[in-house]
Formats: C-alpha cells, sequence, structure tokens
C-alpha cells in the first residue's frame, strides 16, 4: 500500500512538473509574441506636435542613411525594433530615394512598407508668370532633388535644345504654364521629358496649322505671347494687341515692344519706358531691330499663345494704355490718333508722380 502510495505521490509530481513546464511555455511564448507584436505593429513613429512630416532620401542612399535620418529628427521610439524589422522586411538592402509622408503614430511595419515599396507623395508645382529660364532653374532646384545649375545647363545646352526644335535663346517657349506633378528624385533629364511631353501634348494639330498660317514656328507664336503676356493681363483683350503686333510684324515694321526694352535692361521694376532705354543695344530691343526677339521675355500663358493663334484681324498699327489706369488700351490706325491717346496717358502719369 505504501508503494502504490509512493508511486501515486511520484506520478503526481511529474504531472505538476508537466503543467508548470507547459506553463512556462506558454507564458514564454506570449512573451515573445507581444515581443514580436510590439516590434512589429506597435506604433514607433513620434512627431512633435505634428501630425506628419516629409523626409527626403537622396538617391544613393543606404540603410544607415535612413537610420541616421530617422534617428535625428527624433521620429523613432526606438531604433533597434525598426532595424530588426527593416532586415527581416528586406529594406535594409532596398532603400528608394524619394520624399515620403510620415504619419505620426505608424509601427515599424508600415513604415519599413511604404519605403521599401518606393510609395512616395508627389510634388505639385505651379508654373506662371516666370521671366527667365534662370528664374525656372532656380524654382525647380528648391523643389526637386536635381540641382538648379544641371537644369540651366541642359536648358542652354545648344545641341540638346536643336534636337527637340529649340535654341538656347528660346527654350522656355518649352514650358506650358500649367500646375505638374513630380516625384521629388527627379532628374534634370526627367524634369525635361515631362516639360517635352506636355508641350507636345499642348501644341495640337489645330494650334500647329494656325501658326503655319500666321508664317510662324510654335517657338515664334510663344515669343510673341510674351511680349502680349507683359503688355496686358485682359485676357478679353489679348487678341487685339496680338493683331496689332502681326501687323507690324507683316508690314516689316519694328515691333517697338515697350516689354522687351525691360527685358533688355534686366529691371523688370520699371513702371514707365523712357527714351534713353530706347538706345540699349540688346537683340531684344525691338526699338531697335526689325522682328522678333531671339527668344520669350516671359513664360507666356495659355491664353496669350491662344490669343496669338487666334488674333483679332483689324487695321491698328499703334496701341498705349488708357489714362483711367483701367488696364485696358487705347488702339488706332494712324501715329496722328496714337499720339492724342499717348498725350492723355503720358499727362496721367505727371500727374500721379510716376517717373520710372
Amino acid at each position: 500500500m505504501a508503494k502504490k502510495k509512493k508511486a501515486i505521490s511520484k506520478k503526481s509530481f511529474g504531472k505538476k512538473i508537466l503543467i508548470a513546464f507547459i506553463g512556462v511555455l506558454f507564458f514564454s511564448g506570449l512573451l515573445v509574441g507581444w515581443s514580436f507584436y510590439h516590434k512589429v505593429f506597435a506604433p514607433n513613429v513620434v512627431l512633435k506636435n505634428k501630425n506628419s512630416e516629409y523626409i527626403y532620401i537622396p538617391t544613393g542612399s543606404k540603410f544607415i542613411d535612413v537610420l541616421r535620418m530617422l534617428q535625428s529628427e527624433g521620429m523613432l521610439k526606438e531604433s533597434e525594433s525598426f532595424s530588426w524589422l527593416a532586415e527581416i522586411m528586406k529594406y535594409s538592402n532596398n532603400v528608394k530615394p524619394g520624399r515620403y509622408l510620415i504619419r505620426s503614430k505608424m509601427n515599424n511595419r508600415d513604415l519599413i512598407k511604404m519605403l521599401r515599396s518606393g510609395q512616395q507623395t508627389p510634388l505639385r508645382l505651379t508654373f506662371s508668370n516666370l521671366r527667365t529660364i534662370e528664374q525656372l532653374a532656380g524654382i525647380v532646384g528648391s523643389k526637386i532633388e536635381a540641382d538648379s545649375l544641371a537644369i540651366l545647363t541642359l536648358m542652354r545646352d545648344k545641341g540638346i535644345q536643336e534636337m527637340n526644335g529649340f535654341t538656347s535663346d528660346n527654350s522656355l517657349s518649352a514650358m506650358i504654364p500649367d500646375t505638374y506633378e513630380f516625384y521629388w528624385n527627379t532628374s534634370a533629364e526627367q524634369f525635361y521629358e515631362r516639360i517635352l511631353k506636355e508641350y507636345k501634348k499642348y501644341w495640337t494639330q489645330e494650334r500647329i496649322k494656325k501658326a503655319e498660317e500666321i508664317g510662324f514656328t510654335k517657338a515664334q507664336v510663344s515669343i510673341l505671347a510674351s511680349i502680349v503676356e507683359q503688355e496686358t493681363r485682359k485676357n478679353d483683350e489679348k487678341p487685339t494687341i496680338a493683331g496689332v503686333y502681326i501687323n507690324r510684324y507683316k508690314k516689316g515694321m519694328k515691333l517697338e515692344a515697350d516689354p522687351t526694352l525691360v527685358y533688355s535692361l534686366g529691371d523688370f521694376n520699371i513702371r514707365r519706358v523712357l527714351n534713353e532705354h530706347k538706345l540699349i543695344d540688346s537683340p531684344y530691343n525691338t526699338y531697335m531691330y526689325v522682328g522678333l526677339p531671339p527668344g520669350p521675355i516671359c513664360m507666356p500663358s495659355k491664353a496669350s499663345i491662344d490669343a496669338v493663334l487666334n488674333y483679332k484681324k483689324h487695321n491698328y498699327i499703334f496701341f498705349c494704355a488708357r489714362e483711367d489706369f483701367s488696364g485696358y488700351h487705347s488702339f488706332a490706325s494712324t501715329y496722328d490718333v496714337h499720339l492724342q491717346n499717348a498725350r492723355r496717358f503720358q499727362r496721367e502719369l505727371n500727374k500721379r508722380g510716376i517717373r520710372s
């Protein structure tokens, strides 16, 4: 009987050991599971007083660069768990450059998944009212990874421009003002390819035919449109002003466009063009040289380009700003009438004390 009790006691002890072992395994499993869940799914992104923030990963970056960037910005609660999961998810050898939107309280899995997939947020850039290639390159270079000098060099490259139907002087004609989407890591070459794509889309066969009927190339249309753009902001008046310049052009007259003098001088704050300004020797001085200048004096709007293509046919040769400063102009077919219009405007300029 004693032996039987002893056997039962050993059996009971063995069960207790087994239960304890299973319990240890169970709690160890819970601990491992909780640790895994915490590393993968627990929020690990911290943004100070922000719901979201962008990070910019340059081309050629390694995982260590990304990690240091996140650490330096104080975005990670735990760098170790991020690095651990990045290795498991094979992101450490699959870094993609770009502009990424990081949201507060993102977990490691979602953050790594986004970065690994290259799911970056595009930039929206609106181009309008730019005067020079330098301005364009500066604005674009400040928004995307491509250096402004690389963009400027490309758009001044004679070989590249001639291959695409432009010259280094009229390369700004390739820019059709609009809102464009670019990825931050866009190169200068990719930027230019996108611009050319939109340019070709804009220049439909109908527009090309209208340019040919005037006797202009597409670039010449843009050049004249840039002058129209600087003459008036009134879209309803632009076809009339375009008609004045086309009348002068076809008669072999000098265009005598004040905005070309402003461009020649490089001082875009001039409010009143004086006779002394007409003496500057520049191919853009249309008071000195017959025909169109070698390139656009600004980035013309679509309204100005279409105003040239659909210019109003009339007999006007002259125009000047109205003395009421409404932004509209007075037109004339004879020089005598033009002088009367001009004197009224000049008197008002003097009355208001506008000298330059």
